[in-house]
């Protein structure tokens, strides 16, 4: 039973990891306009939440 609900957590961590890298390829987008328009309040936002992503990311290949 162990080793079915590990390879369910690595299928399942498997399937996100596209997700999360799309999600930061969009964010880094965000980011650059935000730079580019100097934007303050949308650089700290974005830097937040890549971030958050990178957390996510880290945790999902530890898997």
């Amino acid at each position: 039973m162990k080793y079915v609900m590990e390879v369910l957590r690595r299928k399942e961590a498997e399937e996100k990891l596209p997700v999360i890298r799309m999600e930061i390829d969009y964010e880094l987008v965000t980011l650059y306009d935000a730079m580019k328009n100097d934007d303050k309040v949308a650089v700290i936002k974005s830097k937040e939440r890549l971030n958050q992503l990178r957390k996510q990311l880290l945790e999902l290949s530890q898997v």
